[in-house]
């Protein structure tokens, strides 16, 4: 990989999210070596993709370079590659460009979508944990538009311009919102020829409630912001099969669709080599200590999504969010450079902020420790604490203008086919490999 040697101490970062940013910046200028690997040259702000594949923001605005993250840093490389085992005998990762050596090793490779095993349903829907998921999906939605208008089958234009969300959480919900709010303000415009009256949006979700992560005075808020904007949602619904027309279920309820976007769970992203005993079997997590090691490796450590570290507040490990992340990532770096000093390092304690979702146009809910609020304050805060988080100054002010001009013009220019997510023929579709 022609990473330099050195005397120091190299602390190897598998991933580039918001665990891996956050350590690698609390490591700037240590009397350490850090080498990033990532399979992405950049940094990726996943609670805005639904805006990119909704035409709202456009893939640059949340997404920045990780060299230019680090390119200040003293002795902080990036290689560009796919990590594929974690020799951990030898202290060795395997990469598609070659070996690397670690004194120390940090997994912080987040989550992938989770199908639950479901294989067909994983080849038929769609996922958006990435950028180039979130640019098949605006290629597929306006594509069906495209293929409605020309299509003289009543049954399957209705199937093409039916979309169904598979899960209620955060990102279900927002993705459901930015739907329903083209229909209601864009679609009839660049659409005259079709009736958008029957473009149907469906929120399925198997438990009692949606957004069942947050406060029930949040989930019911929710609830009627979509049920207003004319979104249907399906409680208490679980979904079994998708063949790339119907949606079957655990009832006698099916749907006639061309687009399943699944946002019903998430799993971690291992990478192959750890010993079995340190995993959590179906949600493919790695178990960690209160210092964020690896079970049964004392130079191994895991952030982010991928950790499951267990305690009594959190039995299943800290929710799959990018606060937890940041947070571990950064008391990593710290006591990181303590135990190379041989200094006593410092147990995590999450501290939980808060969680918010966004409906819509004046419409969110927001989950403080002490209050829950929504409607048009709460979707101030959800704009202010999302720009705020973006990396770089141009990122924040170019979703700033666009969310302006958005919200002076009812628009959303961004829904533009760069890269079409191409039908072979109707209901089956083929795609780059993400």
């Amino acid at each position: 990989m022609n990473i330099p040697n050195s005397t120091l101490h190299r602390i190897v970062i598998i991933g580039g999210g918001f665990a891996g940013i956050a350590l690698a910046k609390k490591l700037k200028n240590k009397k350490v070596q850090v080498v990033l690997l990532d399979k992405h040259n950049y940094h990726t702000f996943q609670p805005l993709l639904y805006q990119v594949a909704t035409g709202g923001l456009e893939a640059g605005s949340i997404a920045y370079p990780i060299r230019k993250v680090i390119q200040e840093y003293d002795d902080v490389y990036f290689r560009l590659t796919n990590v594929q085992e974690i020799d951990t005998k030898n202290q060795k990762v395997i990469t598609e460009i070659g070996e690397l050596s670690y004194d120390y090793l940090v997994i912080a490779t987040g989550s992938k979508t989770n199908y639950f095993g479901n294989k067909e349903i994983e080849r038929n829907s769609m996922a958006m944990k990435t950028i180039p998921q979130s640019l098949n999906i605006r290629s597929l939605i306006l594509e069906n538009f495209e293929q409605a208008v020309l299509t003289t089958d009543v049954a399957d234009q209705n199937s093409l311009i039916n979309f169904v969300l598979v899960g209620g959480g955060p990102t279900g919900v927002e993705l459901a919102g930015a739907l329903a709010e083209m229909k209601k303000a864009i679609l009839q415009k660049d659409y005259p020829d079709l009736d958008i009256a029957k473009m149907q949006i469906n929120l399925i979700q198997s438990g009692d409630r949606i957004l069942n992560t947050m406060s029930e005075k949040s989930s019911q808020a929710a609830e009627k912001f979509l049920t207003n904007l004319g979104v249907k949602i399906w409680k208490n619904v679980r979904v079994t099969n998708y063949d790339g027309r119907t949606i079957t279920t655990n009832s006698d309820l099916t749907f006639e669709t061309a687009t399943v976007i699944w946002t019903a769970g998430v799993q971690g992203a291992l990478v192959a080599g750890l010993d079995g005993k340190s995993l959590v079997e179906k949600v493919e997590r790695i178990r960690v200590n209160e210092f964020n090691q690896v079970i049964g490796y004392e130079n191994i450590f895991a952030v982010g999504d991928i950790a499951s570290m267990e305690s009594e507040t959190y039995p299943q490990g800290h929710p799959m969010m990018a606060q937890p992340a940041m947070q571990q990532g950064e008391l990593l770096g710290e006591n990181l450079v303590k135990l190379i000093e041989n200094k006593p390092m410092e147990a995590f304690e999450y501290n939980d902020k808060g969680s918010m979702a966004t409906i819509g146009r004046n419409k969110a809910v927001v989950d403080l420790p002490k209050y829950h609020f929504s409607g048009v304050f709460a979707w101030f805060v959800w704009m202010f604490v999302h720009l705020f988080s973006l990396i770089g100054f141009k990122n924040k002010a170019v979703v700033f203008l666009n969310w302006v001009y958005n919200y002076i013009r009812f628009d959303r220019e961004g829904r533009l086919i760069i890269r079409p997510y191409k039908k072979k023929s109707f209901m089956t579709f083929t795609s780059d490999e993400v």
